[in-house]
């Protein structure tokens, strides 16, 4: 759907934005609307785009265009990006934003959800790059950003399709940056966030013990968003968001010894939800829940979650202790 543009500045942009119907894709939406400029909406599911383009005009958007699409099917992000040249013919930002995640072992994913985590994290991205690319070089302007994550610099427990995408990804960015030299005019960026307050915790395949949250300290959707489009002008302002992920890689790098051995029990009362009721499914990797798609996720202070973790944890340990007695 495409909606009249209004006439502002002739200097405002297009920014197409992938997983615009939630979290950090919607934020960059909304970021890029208050500031004016054209907004190009790709995401699975028409309603919740349709959502974000209507909060976008009401922000100041100079126009809106929502291009439902698999960002895993290539043919459907061809014609996306098709669309939005001809609507605007241009692109002036690319933003990578779609991503879902799988927990629990690499064993008890099954493998139609592990592959599906790898297809929209990674070659997704390498799908929008593929189509994008083009116009980019020919413009010979432009910027393409991707969000990537703080796991893609270190290896946490029961993620291991989320990891490998993410490492994945930033491997992707380097290529682009190496295969693009030629072209000067085009920026490639890429932004690591750590724990986000969004919905892709909740949305989440399960198949553990627990399920996902954000760990502290948790950056809102907005500051995230920020730092996406000011990378897209300056793309070495990109990189980690926050002093946490430069302490994880750090830990990561140069002691992985003590990484290793720490990093589980952390992991297990600051990213996961030990009390929450754990549901077992594929969530949203397989095909789009638009009823859970919004900007935050709502799962309440990191610091409370991480307090009522240790206590599950202790009184399960106690449970256990009481047990081997009898």
């Amino acid at each position: 759907m495409t909606r009249t543009p209004r006439p502002l500045a002739g200097d405002s942009r297009v920014v197409l934005v992938t997983g615009a119907s939630s979290g950090i894709g919607e934020a960059v939406c909304r970021v890029a609307a208050a500031h004016g400029e054209h907004v190009v909406l790709l995401a699975r599911g028409r309603g919740s785009l349709e959502r974000v383009a209507e909060e976008c005009d009401r922000l100041g958007a100079a126009s809106t265009l929502v291009t439902p699409a698999d960002i895993g099917d290539d043919a459907a992000v061809a014609a996306a990006v098709s669309a939005a040249v001809a609507r605007h013919g241009r692109l002036d930002v690319v933003v990578s934003c779609a991503g879902v995640v799988a927990y629990g072992s690499l064993v008890d994913v099954p493998a139609a959800v592990f592959d599906g985590v790898i297809t929209t994290n990674v070659l997704g991205p390498v799908n929008l790059a593929r189509h994008v690319l083009p116009v980019l070089r020919e413009q010979d302007a432009g910027s393409m950003v991707l969000v990537g994550s703080v796991i893609g610099h270190a290896a946490v427990p029961d993620m291991a399709a989320y990891v490998v995408s993410k490492w994945g990804l930033r491997g992707l960015v380097r290529q682009l940056r190496v295969d693009n030299r030629d072209r000067p005019g085009i920026r490639f960026g890429y932004v690591a966030p750590g724990g986000v307050d969004t919905p892709i915790y909740l949305q989440a395949a399960t198949y553990g013990d627990s399920v996902g949250r954000p760990p502290f300290p948790v950056a809102s959707p907005e500051r995230i968003a920020g730092r996406v489009l000011a990378v897209a002008d300056h793309s070495w302002r990109g990189g980690q968001v926050g002093i946490a992920n430069q302490v994880i890689r750090l830990g990561f790098s140069t002691v992985p010894w003590a990484y290793d051995r720490l990093v589980g029990p952390l992991f297990a009362v600051a990213a996961q939800d030990q009390v929450a009721p754990v549901v077992r499914g594929p969530g949203n990797v397989l095909e789009s829940q638009q009823d859970g798609n919004r900007l935050r996720g709502g799962q309440g202070s990191a610091v409370l979650g991480t307090f009522r973790n240790i206590v599950a944890l202790a009184r399960r340990r106690a449970r256990r202790r009481v047990q081997r007695r009898r």
